[in-house]
Order: C-alpha cells, then sequence, then structure tokens
C-alpha cells in the first residue's frame, strides 16, 4: 500500500522544517546525481536554505556564476 497525499503548504514547527528540507533536498542531490549519470547529462543544482546557507551539485565541471543583482 502507498503513502498518503500530504498537504503542500509550509511546515510551521521549525524543527519538523528543518527535518524535511534536509531529507529533501538529499533525495533531490539523490535525482540530479542519478539523472545526470543514467542520461549523460550535465546537471546543476544550487538550492539555498531558509538561513541563506548554499547546498550545490554539479555533475561536470560546470563553472556555476552568481551574479548579485546589487553590485
Amino acid at each position: 500500500m502507498g503513502r498518503g497525499k500530504i498537504a503542500i503548504k509550509r511546515i510551521d514547527n521549525t524543527m519538523n522544517r528543518q527535518v524535511t528540507f534536509s531529507k529533501r533536498r538529499g533525495g533531490l542531490m539523490k535525482k540530479a546525481r542519478e539523472l545526470a549519470i543514467l542520461c549523460d547529462a550535465d546537471v546543476g543544482l544550487i538550492v539555498f536554505s531558509c538561513t541563506g546557507r548554499l547546498y550545490d551539485f554539479s555533475s561536470s565541471r560546470l563553472v556555476i556564476i552568481i551574479v548579485d543583482p546589487l553590485l
């Protein structure tokens, strides 16, 4: 039997929100890696947490340039 559907809305509890973010970020990184390997594609992924921390994935030597619009 499969899992039930969840309502896509903001999680109010900060601890639960952080745990969910960490788990889903890991799953997203895994899927990006799988896509790059299976399809021989260049994949780049950038994720910012609510605290502003950067998480990134690159399947090759892609150069990621972040431009600050305020500069």
